[in-house]
């Protein structure tokens, strides 16, 4: 498991980055889900306004399962706005 600081480094060296991907509308740390279902592992959070099959991205825009060993964890929040 890693610890919240490896994974706050890998987050601030790659937000950018990821940010620029097709469908990333944020990047966090927050727990991992399976199913739904929330786990007690924290990892990198790549939130994406839709998740689609590595098939339908171009290969700069595929999400690594793991960044210098931190977990990765795509998750599907939607479009982010601010309210009016």
């Amino acid at each position: 498991m890693q610890s919240y600081d490896q994974i706050k480094k890998v987050k601030d060296q790659y937000t950018e980055i990821l940010m620029a991907k097709a469908h990333v509308v944020g990047v966090g740390i927050g727990f991992a889900e399976r199913g739904g279902t929330r786990t007690e592992e924290m990892s990198l959070v790549v939130m994406v306004d839709q998740k689609l099959p590595a098939e339908a991205l171009a290969p700069e825009d595929i999400i690594p399962g793991e960044i210098e060993g931190v977990k990765v964890d795509v998750q599907m929040v939607g479009e982010i706005g601010a309210l009016n």
